[in-house]
């Protein structure tokens, strides 16, 4: 790759270079399992449950983007939406239990993707430079960043963003003055990372997951002359970046 010219290439952090989406999904097993036990109502289903939990999840975060507080939030509001329902009296012991239940979360050990060491000292060793962009609270994930070690990679180039979108991508662009045609945005997220960076003509790559968060899938549109790669493991980058390259070396000297 020592030939391949320069690239700015843009990383998203969570659940595209270290897990995250699987710990709040081992929460929110424990909280079904809870509210079933709890409720014990032919009303109040595992399903039902799930459902509910995720609709007003992604109402939340459409309101106030990635805020810690909001997750453990959810698991209470539908503990009083079945509340409710029912008529079961609410509890304050029980509405701890689930917010402490709900930040228990935010203290995981951070476990990065396979390769993922591997995937950005390849492509740092072929000069490019590298990015990191996540959403969430700046605590949260500047211990993230820190436990994983990643300033070895992306230097001060992290911005750290409570609503990722278009507004906050074209931000990071303007600022470091980015050649969108050499630019690269790499993440999990249609919704947070792949639509914002074609809406602002980069060049893309989707980590698509097995299991997505329900408030990251939005239909896909895309301009056909726009690279746009999908691939299902993280290693995968260095080669998708250096093929794509040198697809365009080739359609130049042709030309």
């Amino acid at each position: 790759m020592k030939d391949i010219r320069h690239q700015h290439l843009i990383f998203d952090m969570d659940d595209t270079l270290i897990h995250c989406n699987k710990y709040f999904n081992l929460i929110l097993d424990e909280f079904i399992s809870l509210l079933s036990e709890w409720f014990n109502h032919p009303a109040v289903t595992m399903d039902a449950i799930r459902q509910k939990q995720i609709e007003i999840d992604v109402a939340g975060v459409h309101r106030v983007g990635f805020a810690s507080e909001h997750f453990p939030k959810s698991l209470v509001e539908t503990y009083h939406h079945f509340s409710q329902l029912v008529g079961r009296p609410i509890h304050e012991a029980e509405e701890n239990q689930l917010r402490l239940l709900g930040n228990s979360v935010y203290e995981k050990e951070v476990e990065p993707y396979p390769g993922m060491v591997e995937t950005l000292e390849i492509l740092q060793q072929a000069g490019h430079t590298l990015y990191l962009y996540t959403g969430g609270e700046t605590v949260i994930q500047q211990r993230k960043i820190d436990q994983m070690k990643l300033t070895s990679y992306f230097d001060s180039r992290i911005f750290i963003r409570q609503h990722k979108n278009i507004h906050a991508l074209e931000e990071i662009i303007n600022s470091h003055v980015l050649p969108r045609q050499d630019t690269w945005m790499i993440g999990n997220s249609l919704r947070s990372d792949v639509q914002p960076a074609l809406h602002a003509s980069l060049n893309t790559i989707y980590l698509k997951q097995s299991h997505e968060w329900a408030y990251d899938v939005v239909p896909l549109q895309h301009d056909d002359n726009l690279p746009f790669y999908t691939i299902s493991q993280l290693v995968e980058v260095p080669q998708v970046i250096h093929e794509s390259l040198s697809q365009q070396q080739k359609k130049r000297t042709s030309g």
